[in-house]
């Protein structure tokens, strides 16, 4: 099969569109910055031996087309995609060494069918999986991946996972990876690896605040030993800070914990303090405000 992967053509952002699924789970929220199909297969040129990573950048286009560029692009390999029903995730292989950067997005028959004027519906048809699509990333040292435009976190011999089916066709989503010495001053010291750890079935519900850092939230949240994966949605609060946070109950394939919760309501069995069963097949969502 063809591989989707396109060189970066240079076009200007859109508009973003504003979601309306937010409460509708989870599931329909999220991530990828790739169109789908076979695994993809590609050359990859290796980097010069001595030559440090700089930046990559991974774009969803408007059709959901996957381009990635930058000064370091040799340095990414396709780890192939696969399709994801009800919200669940696909375990890639990540050699030791190497970044694994998953993004989720639809399938390329969904925005297909978007594109020629029929409109996301509220909820994900039941038959219709989202896909995962994973790469590879030879990074070396510390790099810092930032969302469209907003810093999340440093990373080195990890996963990050970006999930994007709730942006609407004509949305633009980028993942850059910087490496820590590409000239920009006040650089944070990277922080120390996490100490290996299992997704717990049971937990306690943290605290959550609109337009707490991204630093502060992952470090609750990681406390706990649980997966991460980001989203950006258009909203009020600060661009950059985290507006919601989505925790994946067991029972039910969209079933969620929603921090704080939503419209200021009371979600008994659900509220920050309470202790929960989680699904361990999904990880919990951060969502960061564009």
């Amino acid at each position: 099969m063809r591989s989707h992967l396109r060189p970066y053509d240079g076009r200007g952002h859109p508009r973003p569109h504003r979601t309306a699924a937010l409460a509708a789970g989870a599931a329909t929220l999220v991530a990828a910055l790739l169109a789908t199909g076979c695994e993809a297969a590609t050359t990859k040129t290796a980097p010069a031996k001595g030559e440090a990573f700089t930046t990559v950048r991974f774009t969803l286009g408007p059709r959901g087309g996957v381009q990635f560029h930058g000064a370091s692009r040799a340095a990414v390999t396709p780890a192939g995609s696969y399709a994801v029903p009800a919200g669940r995730a696909h375990s890639f292989a990540r050699p030791e060494g190497r970044l694994l950067v998953v993004l989720r997005h639809w399938p390329e028959s969904r925005t297909e069918r978007a594109s020629r004027g029929r409109t996301l519906p509220r909820l994900v048809p039941p038959e219709e999986a989202a896909v995962e699509t994973g790469f590879l990333v030879d990074t070396a040292e510390w790099v810092l991946a930032d969302l469209d435009g907003h810093p999340l976190q440093w990373l080195r011999d990890d996963t990050i996972r970006v999930d994007t089916t709730h942006a609407a066709v004509g949305d633009l989503s980028s993942l850059t990876l910087s490496g820590p010495h590409g000239g920009r001053s006040g650089h944070p010291v990277p922080p120390p690896g996490d100490p290996g750890c299992e997704k717990p079935s049971r937990l306690v519900l943290p605290t959550v605040e609109p337009d707490t850092p991204v630093t502060a939230v992952l470090t609750r949240l990681r406390a706990r030993c649980l997966d991460i994966q980001y989203a950006t949605l258009p909203g009020e609060g600060t661009p950059g800070t985290v507006q919601r946070v989505y925790v994946p109950l067991a029972g039910h394939p969209v079933a969620a914990a929603y921090l704080p919760p939503l419209d200021d309501t009371t979600a008994p069995g659900r509220m920050p303090g309470d202790t929960v069963l989680t699904d361990p097949s999904r990880p919990a969502t951060v969502v960061v405000t564009r």
